[in-house]
């Protein structure tokens, strides 16, 4: 699976081979914040958009957006 990093947020991507489409979803919260693009810039402007638009949302409704979790949390080194 790949990956695409943007402040601070980590998404999961996969390609929809029956949609033809490359779709995003954010990895490491509980809220579901998915965005999907036909090629790989639109899905990059797509997922920036998508953390934006989270955040924005989420100060507009008086709610603190989820921080990721790191993906080694409880990992040992």
């Amino acid at each position: 699976m790949n990956t695409m990093k943007y402040n601070g947020y980590t998404a999961a991507i996969e390609y929809d081979d029956q949609d033809k489409l490359f779709v995003g979803r954010l990895s490491g919260i509980k809220d579901i914040v998915s965005f999907h693009g036909s090629s790989v810039s639109q899905l990059r402007a797509r997922f920036r958009e998508a953390v934006d638009g989270y955040i924005e949302l989420s100060e507009q409704i008086g709610k603190s957006a989820q921080k990721p979790v790191p993906d080694n949390l409880g990992v040992a080194s």
